[in-house]
């Protein structure tokens, strides 16, 4: 693709990029508050379509704050919202009912009658009159002012699935399989997810006066691209969005890291060649024409629209040479940083030569899943490491898994004391294993679900040699709900944070930068850390301190986004895989297995050979496995 063919794919709905979803949401709200008091000015009522999953979350969080601090008033507003899952009891956890309440409607002072949302417990031969009255309901309402959507990896606004027509109306539609599996992290598993739901049609949702879509992070990215860049059709219903005349997306930036402008701008017009920029260029264009980075030519430059890269540099050798340096001084077996040596043109310092590290790991698992080969390294390399174990990471154990070790515990507790003694906690337990699974997970099942994890994680530090005085439990309270749904973040979590940064005083902190983790439980536990810095950075030691962020079983860095990569044996994989198998709670089928079918081992193994793969493609050495790296600079 050069310049002159890139308007074929330019971008056809008009986008508003923030650098967070916080500040995006923000935006949104001011925006919905506007329509809102125009509207009242008038005298009339504001007609407003409402989207829920996890994306207009701060949107409604913002709302609620403008309604209880400004003053917004929600009493001239009629709301209508986008879908329900069939079948679904409103108060069910997963209900789209009860998640507007809970983080809208409970907390303004909109009138109940103004309220609608589909109803998920109407008779099968009855939704098709019921799904026509809806619509009947929006048109005698006025119709919608304004429309907020999210939008899911197939492409689909509300459930409108891949197939979904231009005028299709509110309906009862069959969920994609990969819809399903993106909400099994809902329901604790994908049986458990509702296969049909009623939904506004694409129809419905263009005959809105405005529209806004809403997407964030890096999930989201590709399907982003396709709905900006991409022909209309209705394999990707979001595409249809190009046909509104007032329609906007707000987006992130990581939303937008696979558009053609971000992702390879000196593909749309000149561009200004800092480093960063100049190596991932050259990376691409290495992948493009399958030659590695010394085998590249003016003309491989001048093909793909970077001839001005070259004349930056003076030509294609100087370019080629400069930038396989560059990638080259990644590349170390010293994490820890490499004693008596220069250090210079290394990732990491030489000096102190033994370090105190600092893991974090947002879950029991995600220390050996995505950096076990470093971690082993740092340990046989005489490094003192801590582990921190951010949350209890109880709601991925499975029910049977924790009965069956709630039955063992009683038996062998009443072997030990021959029948005699009773184990509160576990007799607790049994008998609640038969839970209504709309409500919350009793806090028994939850301690026992937690011990299994806590097993689990010390076996696999135990097996890298690290003693339990240097393997940390935080135990986040904002994850300890006993729902998918988790508490926003706390002080308290990040006091917990910052207390044993402060104890361990380290050297190197490694967290978990992978923001790709559809549970969002690695986001919030990175900004624990994050704010925890913020709290501690006047402490002397910390001007030592360095932070690197991994990735783990979601997503992982690009070439020329990694900083520090730490090549892998094949003895040392294995072992990395070894640690990983001892957390038996999370093989074999998981609760969270998203929508890669493989294990969380073969997810890492697979990932760190591909990273690798692609060193050796780029011109260097064949390694058998490579763990990525970045450094953040706070």
């Amino acid at each position: 693709m050069t310049k002159e063919n890139y308007q074929e794919l330019a971008e056809r709905i008009r986008t508003r990029v923030y650098q967070g979803s916080e500040e995006a949401s923000i935006a949104i709200a001011n925006r919905i508050s506007d329509i809102i008091k125009a509207k009242a000015g008038k005298g009339k009522k504001c007609i407003l379509g409402l989207a829920t999953g996890s994306s207009p979350k701060e949107v409604y969080k913002e709302l609620t704050r403008l309604h209880r601090v400004e003053g917004l008033s929600f009493r001239n507003v009629v709301t209508f919202n986008l879908d329900e899952y069939y079948p679904m009891k409103p108060n069910a956890l997963q209900s789209y009912w009860r998640f507007m309440h809970e983080q809208l409607f409970d907390h303004v002072d909109i009138p109940a009658e103004n309220i609608h949302v589909p109803s998920g417990t109407i008779e099968i031969d009855e939704t098709r009159s019921y799904c026509d009255g809806y619509e009947k309901a929006i048109q005698e309402a006025g119709g919608l002012d304004l429309q907020l959507l999210g939008i899911g990896r197939t492409g689909h606004i509300g459930f409108n699935e891949p197939g979904s027509g231009a005028n299709s109306q509110t309906r009862l539609i069959t969920l994609d399989n990969l819809t399903r599996i993106d909400a099994a992290k809902d329901f604790f598993g994908l049986e458990h997810v509702p296969k049909k739901a009623i939904t506004m049609g694409v129809g419905t949702i263009l005959n809105a006066k405005e529209i806004i879509l809403m997407a964030w992070g890096e999930g989201k990215a590709p399907i982003i691209k396709e709905t900006l860049e991409g022909r209309i059709t209705d394999q990707v219903p979001a595409t249809y969005l190009q046909t509104h005349p007032n329609c906007t997306l707000y987006l992130d930036e990581e939303a937008t890291s696979e558009l053609t402008r971000i992702k390879t701008p000196w593909l749309v017009d000149r561009c200004e060649w800092d480093g960063s920029l100049a190596k991932k260029a050259v990376v691409w264009l290495c992948q493009r024409t399958g030659k590695s980075i010394l085998k590249l030519t003016d003309r491989d430059y001048n093909d793909h629209g970077m001839g001005d890269l070259v004349s930056k540099h003076g030509s294609s050798y100087e370019l080629n040479i400069h930038l396989f340096n560059q990638i080259q001084n990644t590349i170390t077996g010293w994490p820890g940083g490499k004693p008596n040596a220069d250090d210079s043109r290394r990732p990491e310092r030489a000096m102190p030569e033994k370090k105190r590290v600092i893991i974090f790991s947002p879950h029991p698992d995600d220390d050996v899943i995505s950096m076990g080969g470093t971690f082993l390294r740092l340990v046989d390399q005489g490094h003192e490491v801590h582990v921190a174990y951010q949350t209890s990471g109880n709601i991925a154990v499975a029910d049977h898994e924790a009965f069956r070790f709630a039955e063992f515990a009683k038996s062998y507790h009443q072997y030990l004391s021959n029948g005699s003694a009773q184990n509160e906690l576990y007799d607790n337990a049994l008998a609640q294993f038969n839970y209504d699974p709309d409500d919350v997970t009793p806090i028994e099942i939850r301690k026992i679900k937690a011990l299994i994890r806590r097993g689990e994680a010390i076996s696999a530090c135990r097996y890298f040699g690290i003693p339990g005085r240097q393997v940390h439990y935080l135990d986040l309270p904002f994850y300890e709900t006993g729902k998918v749904e988790k508490n926003p973040l706390g002080d308290g979590d990040i006091q917990i944070v910052a207390d044993l940064i402060k104890e361990v005083k380290p050297h190197q902190i490694y967290a978990a930068g992978d923001l790709a983790d559809p549970h969002g439980t690695h986001e919030v536990c990175l900004r624990a850390i994050f704010l925890a810095i913020d709290q501690t950075r006047n402490e002397p030691f910390m001007k030592d301190c360095w932070v690197w962020l991994y990735r783990g079983a979601w997503h992982e860095y690009s070439i020329d986004e990694i900083e520090m990569a730490v090549p892998l044996s094949p003895d040392e994989l294995m072992k990395k895989k070894l640690a990983i198998w001892r957390h038996q709670s999370q093989k074999d089928g998981v609760v969270f297995q998203g929508q890669d079918s493989r294990e969380f081992w073969q997810r890492a193994e697979d990932r760190n050979k591909q990273t690798a793969k692609l060193y050796d493609q780029l011109g260097f050495a064949d390694y058998e496995a490579i763990e990525a790296f970045r450094r953040y600079n706070y």
